[in-house]
């Protein structure tokens, strides 16, 4: 946070806090989010939550240094182990992978209770969360994508609701795959990224091609293939 400025990406994110509510910050680094939207007068209150002692330390010194020590609460736990039921109207998950952020809602779903707001960041493997999404009953209601020093970052906000109705009238596993909001505004940040993973997901199956036939390669050829299909019915063939 040079200069008491947040990354374009965790701006980001701070969009999406409901004004004047409590948030907890899951896997809060130094802290930067709790601290920014709290002096800002965008939350009344935050909650930071770290596993590894040395962001936690960073995150308390943080917090001390810009006096804020009675309206954030910096916590040491394990994904959502840091809160207790009802205790937090929204939680923000940055930084982390799809794979991750999946297994910190699983482990944490009865902390749930209560929360109107998730904001998820995945760095990587959105699809993974927009499933868990889809079958724990939150309706997917904004997504964003944006590039900040060269890298290409998702951001899905979901509220309890009907999880279908993002995805009426899609191809599922496309908007699984791509956002069903993302797939609609096709920015140009979003056709970068897809246009990038068609030609990542194209050499990898050249080699697989080469490579001995066995069942695992295979399947994983029909993923690739499965993948590279869906993504330029999107772009409309822009890929090819």
């Amino acid at each position: 946070m040079r200069s008491g400025k947040l990354s374009h990406r965790l701006t980001a994110v701070l969009e999406y806090i409901p004004d004047g509510s409590v948030f907890a910050d899951i896997g809060s680094d130094h802290a930067y989010l709790p601290c920014y939207a709290v002096r800002s007068g965008k939350a009344r209150a935050a909650i930071a939550g770290e596993v590894a002692e040395g962001p936690l330390h960073s995150a308390k010194k943080q917090v001390e240094r810009q006096g804020l020590q009675e309206k954030i609460s910096v916590r040491k736990g394990d994904g959502l182990e840091v809160i207790s039921p009802a205790e937090v109207e929204c939680i923000t998950i940055a930084g982390m992978g799809g794979t991750l952020i999946k297994k910190i809602l699983t482990e944490g779903r009865e902390k749930l209770r209560g929360v109107k707001r998730l904001i998820l960041q995945p760095n990587v493997n959105a699809e993974c969360v927009r499933g868990w999404l889809l079958e724990n009953g939150w309706q997917l209601v904004a997504e964003q994508i944006l590039e900040e020093d060269g890298q290409i970052y998702e951001i899905l906000v979901a509220e309890p609701g009907e999880p279908l109705e993002p995805y009426r009238g899609k191809n599922r596993d496309a908007a699984l795959l791509l956002g069903p909001y993302l797939m609609e505004e096709k920015s140009e940040a979003f056709r970068k990224k897809w246009r990038n993973e068609v030609k990542r997901w194209k050499r990898i199956l050249k080699h697989l091609q080469s490579a001995s036939d066995s069942p695992e390669n295979r399947r994983k050829k029909a993923e690739f293939e499965r993948k590279i299909q869906l993504v330029e019915e999107v772009l409309h063939d822009e890929t090819s």
